[in-house]
């Protein structure tokens, strides 16, 4: 890990810094940060393990800055949104224990297909609104969707904000301001529980992770308050490029 470190300058500093930034900003308005900050990492010469697991430490901070900020605006009721995040929390772990002993080629094959799947719906869906909608889909519905999610992200990962907000769109009748804070609010929570077991391993290079961390948490910051001062004129436009862009990602680097 020294050695690693030892190869970073001030101004590779700087750049993983500025890619963070953007990835906060865009994560929390659209989800996809990672797609800006693995590769990023990677390119700098980090290892794949060190990679995800530092690119998982200053992700946190960004997902607790979005949260934050929504929170102080009243689109987050906590006292609600709490077992949820609990639910999220231990299957993620649960999830970031099993991608340890199970294969996921699979998984990432039919992936990009999902996310181009829940960018066409978000490009076409009269339901997408900021009002929120009553629903007679049973709460169940919804505990098993984030059961499903949580351990997802700690399985596997890309993509879980979307899919956090499209099951409280559908299933929970929410608006999309709202599904987005309680979105970024989970994701925070799974993102903690795959943090856990990733410092455990000893696997974050934790000054690279906390430079990254602070261009999270300002461009998190900065981003939540343009979702809330634009609403759906930014949030919708921002996640149908988003997915398009990570699903067009995905397929090149299977394909």
């Amino acid at each position: 890990m020294q050695e690693i470190l030892s190869e970073f300058d001030f101004l590779m500093l700087f750049f993983l810094f500025v890619a963070a930034f953007v990835a906060g900003f865009v994560d929390s308005i659209a989800g996809g940060g990672g797609m800006i900050t693995i590769p990023v990492l990677l390119i700098s010469g980090i290892p794949p393990i060190e990679a995800l697991a530092t690119n998982k430490f200053q992700s946190t901070f960004g997902s607790f800055s979005a949260a934050y900020h929504f929170y102080k605006k009243g689109y987050l009721n906590l006292k609600r949104a709490l077992p949820f995040a609990l639910l999220v929390f231990a299957f993620s772990a649960l999830g970031t224990i099993s991608v340890q002993f199970i294969q996921t080629d699979s998984l990432s094959k039919i992936l990009p297909f999902l996310i181009l799947i829940f960018g066409i719906y978000f490009l076409f869906s009269p339901k997408i609104t900021e009002e929120q909608r009553a629903t007679t889909i049973h709460q169940g519905f919804l505990i098993l969707a984030f059961t499903c999610i949580g351990f997802y992200d700690g399985f596997f990962g890309p993509g879980t904000g979307s899919f956090l907000m499209l099951a409280l769109i559908l299933l929970g009748g929410f608006g999309l301001t709202q599904s987005l804070a309680q979105a970024k609010f989970y994701n925070f929570s799974t993102n903690v529980a795959s943090l856990v077991f990733f410092a455990l391993g000893g696997k974050i290079l934790f000054i690279i992770g906390i430079v990254m961390a602070l261009g999270q948490f300002i461009g998190a910051n900065l981003g939540s308050r343009a979702a809330i001062t634009y609403g759906i004129r930014i949030i919708k436009p921002l996640i149908v490029i988003v997915s398009f862009v990570m699903a067009a990602k995905l397929l090149y680097e299977q394909f």
